[in-house]
């Protein structure tokens, strides 16, 4: 497997529409054409969120999750599913009284966060290792929380992807795999340029990768203008890549992607400029230690 490069494509994301793009996906028909249409182009993963088809909110329903995964799934297009368990950690405090939670407020239980990785059992789910600001908002990762939803994570048989938003996270991260809560080698996917992280630059993508465990398995990316930049940065680092439009909306400089494809292939390209091969699913099933869904559900 040497030389070979995982491309996550991170499709449609858990903030707000993306209003100066139509091309977004909200629906669960096209988020999940979406993710057949990336995979096409050269993504291993594709990384999963649901919005709600009427208002392009992010959405928590169990039901848009399993038409995207049985769309997906029955399509003939092989390609490894992550779903997120980021949803459910915001918290923006009220007024007068900042311990009731505003309008807006998502924080629940782990139970609820990660119910659709249980009843659908992707090979992949996401972690937020992160207490932190997000944004205009906070979001809450406590570790409890975050024990408990690693604990049902391995029940499904979910390999989780540790999101590490800034080198806290990735100290906290490592007293849980020392902890066994995680098993090594961990998976960890380094998210740079968010308002309230650490920012999309070499040196803090370096900075982050000396302190990984040594046999950690990592990817990253950078948001906005930053994305290609750190495709190529984690590239050289000998790391893997996220590209999509949850990150970023555009193919370069005023022109907007029209799809998630288009952004795929233009990161696959960056790689085979530099020397490398975008990885296929099953080498990146290989690389990663994952089995396919129905290989686990024998």
């Amino acid at each position: 497997m040497m030389g070979r490069t995982i491309i996550t494509c991170a499709l449609t994301g858990g903030g707000a529409l993306g209003r100066t793009s139509g091309a977004v996906p909200v629906t669960p028909a096209h988020i999940a054409a979406d993710a057949i249409g990336a995979a096409r182009a050269g993504a291993a993963i594709v990384h999963i969120h649901v919005r709600d088809p009427q208002t392009g909110a992010p959405s928590m329903e169990l039901a848009y999750y399993r038409e995207v995964v049985e769309r997906i799934r029955t399509s003939g297009v092989d390609v490894v599913l992550n779903l997120t368990t980021g949803i459910g950690a915001r918290f923006i405090p009220g007024e007068p009284d900042p311990l009731v939670p505003a309008p807006g407020s998502t924080l629940t239980t782990p139970e609820v966060r990660i119910r659709h990785v249980l009843d659908l059992r992707p090979e992949i789910c996401t972690l937020d290792v992160a207490t932190m600001n997000f944004g205009g908002h906070v979001i809450i990762n406590t570790p409890a929380h975050l024990s408990r939803m690693a604990a049902l994570a391995r029940q499904a048989g979910a390999k989780p992807e540790l999101e590490i938003f800034d080198l806290g996270g990735i100290d906290l991260a490592r007293r849980m795999i020392a902890q066994g809560e995680i098993d090594a080698p961990a998976m960890f996917q380094l998210c740079l340029g968010i308002p309230g992280g650490a920012p999309a630059t070499p040196e803090v993508m370096l900075a982050m990768r000396r302190e990984l465990p040594g046999d950690a398995l990592w990817s990253g990316f950078g948001i906005a203008a930053g994305s290609f930049p750190m495709v190529a940065q984690a590239f050289l680092l000998g790391g893997h890549v996220r590209v999509g439009l949850e990150d970023n909306l555009y193919l370069e400089k005023g022109i907007l992607a029209p799809d998630n494809a288009a952004l795929v292939e233009k990161a696959a390209a960056i790689i085979r400029s530099l020397g490398g091969t975008p990885a296929t699913p099953d080498e990146a099933r290989a690389l990663l230690g994952l089995r396919k869904q129905q290989e686990r559900a024998a």
